[in-house]
């Protein structure tokens, strides 16, 4: 199989979708590799490197779309990537249909066959290709969250960490799942008291036995829980995912006239279109904006802030997959193999997948 690999182009995106080791892997198997010039120069990973292990270097995005037959990236394409899509070409990556639901029908309108790297599924019932993304992110905010209760950011002028007689800060963490977990763990390690929302109780328990209750709050998710836990919290971290859908609205515009000034709310879910009311998607460049006198972070494509960790992160569990449907077709992958098959979610300019249908209608 012809495989291309086009340069992201998102705001401050620099990962990429194969390492040359990744690459070395698929061409040792019989494929070919086509690379975009320069895709991975910002994070080390040089032409040369891949014309080492045998790839091909292509100067320009269209040349290495109309050249291949899977097309493996990180990002959803934007929309002036829609014209080098086509029905015979198959796209590998992070789709993110129900976050934008306006590009997501023009996506689907090129007719490409469209497998989403946050469906697709394991025996576990997890989300292997969506787990060390959101590892990443649930760690980041916490980072960008503390970063931006600094006074200049806008903040409220706090630092979470253990100081002596001080009383600790609070961090609030809405849903409990992997990026959620990180955050809390980060929350717990820099001292911080710890409000943990979710909606399920065997999850809370879960956490409890891991975690314990020093400084830990455990609470069921609830209009009235999330407020009182808002109002009291100098950090607040969104993290909710459902399979395929947009991200539920946990926190109103209403609930943020009871917030203190200064709080900051990091939605860690704005990649399926935000978990809080008044999110609104926002870059590496310009990161946050004040709604109600509350910092609101709502990075797109937080990983992309560590963009080798990532990209690296990514490929050690991606690339089985980019082999199986290589070696064995698209087809015959997407027939025998139900977690790739829960990963398909447009085909014949449609979709296929029963939850991003649901939340696209």
């Amino acid at each position: 199989m012809i495989i291309g690999v086009p340069k992201e182009v998102k705001n401050n995106e620099n990962r990429i979708g194969l390492t040359p080791n990744s690459v070395k892997h698929l061409i040792n198997s019989g494929h070919d590799v086509l690379i975009q010039k320069d895709a991975g120069a910002n994070i080390g990973f040089f032409d040369d490197q891949y014309v080492n292990v045998g790839a091909k270097i292509l100067d320009g995005a269209e040349d290495i779309y109309k050249s291949s037959e899977m097309i493996v990236k990180v990002k959803e394409p934007v929309p002036d990537e829609y014209k080098f899509l086509r029905d015979d070409l198959t796209l590998f990556a992070y789709l993110h249909l129900a976050g934008d639901p306006e590009n997501a029908k023009k996506l689907i309108d090129t007719g490409v066959t469209g497998i989403a790297y946050e469906t697709v599924t394991s025996e576990d019932g997890s989300m292997p290709l969506l787990a060390p993304m959101s590892t990443i992110a649930g760690q980041l905010a916490f980072t960008v969250g503390s970063y931006h209760l600094l006074k200049h950011n806008k903040g409220k002028g706090v630092m979470i960490g253990k100081m002596q007689d001080i009383d600790p800060r609070i961090v609030t963490v809405i849903g409990a799942g992997v990026a959620g977990t990180q955050s809390i763990i980060k929350a717990i390690d820099n001292k911080a008291l710890v409000k943990v929302v979710d909606s399920s109780q065997a999850k809370l328990d879960e956490l409890m036995s891991l975690y314990g209750s020093n400084n830990v709050e455990y609470i069921l998710s609830s209009e009235e829980s999330i407020q009182s836990s808002i109002n009291e919290s100098d950090l607040v971290i969104g993290s909710v995912y459902v399979v395929g859908k947009e991200a539920p609205k946990v926190i109103t515009k209403e609930m943020l006239s009871s917030m203190s000034p200064g709080t900051v709310m990091v939605d860690v879910s704005i990649d399926q279109g935000g978990c809080f009311e008044t999110s609104k998607p926002t870059t590496h460049d310009n990161p946050t904006f004040l709604e109600n006198d509350i910092v609101h972070y709502c990075v797109t494509n937080m990983p992309g802030a560590v963009p080798l960790t990532a990209t690296e992160a990514l490929n050690k569990v991606s690339l089985s997959y980019v082999k199986n449907l290589a070696d064995n077709g698209i087809q015959n992958t997407l027939d025998s193999n139900e977690h790739l098959r829960n990963g398909l979610n447009i085909l014949d300019g449609r979709i296929v997948h029963p939850a991003v249908k649901e939340a696209l209608e």
